[in-house]
């Protein structure tokens, strides 16, 4: 079984969950630009942020095994705050990079007039260097949000099949799908899917253009929720081909669409990145 986990921030995992993705058939990760649970307070940490995705962490992902790619912006909680809002200005530069397939994440906190403008300028963003877009629906009101978004995204100069929508659940899946964009959904302890609601909606809307993904984080959260929910896919009478649609031909699909896509991992070694490796002692 291949596994590919197209939204997961691996910054703030471990190696250990590195060593088990991989037994559990993950090759392939996507991590989101996101928040780390603090407020930044100047634009230059942003960019060693954005510079850790592209350098460290595919580097630290390798040497288990795992292709690892990442989607670069400023996300929507921070983009309230008017010391991170130059970021926006700073994106075209990082967009360029190979490791990056997608604007994201992208979309609603709170749905503030801030939301609307940094939202907005990602979109067009992603339809000038020719990326597709990662939309993080709100935690709250998330029907209001979602219909927010597809708003605006109309509006924009990036078409509908080129965006995942990110963090669906039942009362948001159907609009999201009439709408003709990608559907994500975060099988997450407590506050978002669980494998079992996960399946049920299979079942009702079916796999096509639907990718699952654990967004495991710096929260209760669980880096092989995708294998679980493979699992909860086979208890339930779906075929080994099933899986592999939804956790692996589908986010392959869609991140494809970039053009950047590249899922051959070095054989790990010994290699450093920068001088340092991932072994405490180490060079």
């Amino acid at each position: 079984m291949r596994i590919f986990d197209p939204h997961i921030h691996m910054t703030s995992r471990t190696t250990d969950d590195y060593q088990a993705m991989y037994a559990a058939g993950v090759r392939a990760v996507v991590e989101p630009a996101f928040w780390l649970g603090q407020p930044r307070t100047s634009p230059a940490s942003f960019y060693d942020y954005f510079d850790s995705l592209l350098g460290w962490e595919p580097f630290r992902a390798a040497q288990y095994g795992i292709a690892h790619h990442c989607t670069i912006a400023l996300n929507p909680k921070e983009a309230n705050d008017p010391r991170c809002t130059p970021v926006l200005d700073e994106l075209p530069r990082y967009l360029v990079k190979d490791n990056v397939v997608a604007v994201g994440e992208i979309g609603y906190d709170s749905m503030t007039p801030a939301e609307d403008t940094a939202l907005a300028t990602q979109l067009q963003l992603a339809a000038d260097h020719e990326l597709p877009a990662l939309v993080h629906t709100p935690h709250r009101d998330k029907l209001a949000g979602l219909r927010r978004t597809i708003d605006v995204i109309r509006e924009s100069a990036l078409p509908l099949g080129r965006v995942l929508i990110d963090h669906l659940n039942e009362t948001t899946v159907k609009e999201a799908k009439d709408s003709g964009c990608w559907l994500g959904f975060s099988v997450y302890p407590d506050t978002k899917m669980d494998e079992d609601r996960m399946v049920a909606i299979l079942r009702d809307f079916g796999p096509d253009r639907v990718l699952i993904n654990s967004a495991a984080d710096w929260g209760r959260s669980d880096p092989l929720k995708t294998r679980k929910v493979a699992d909860a896919m086979l208890a339930s009478g779906y075929d080994e081909d099933d899986i592999d649609l939804v956790l692996w031909r589908n986010p392959v699909e869609f991140y494809g669409l970039s053009g950047r896509l590249q899922l051959d991992v070095r054989e790990p070694g010994t290699a450093t990145h920068e001088g340092n490796s991932i072994l405490r002692g180490g060079a």
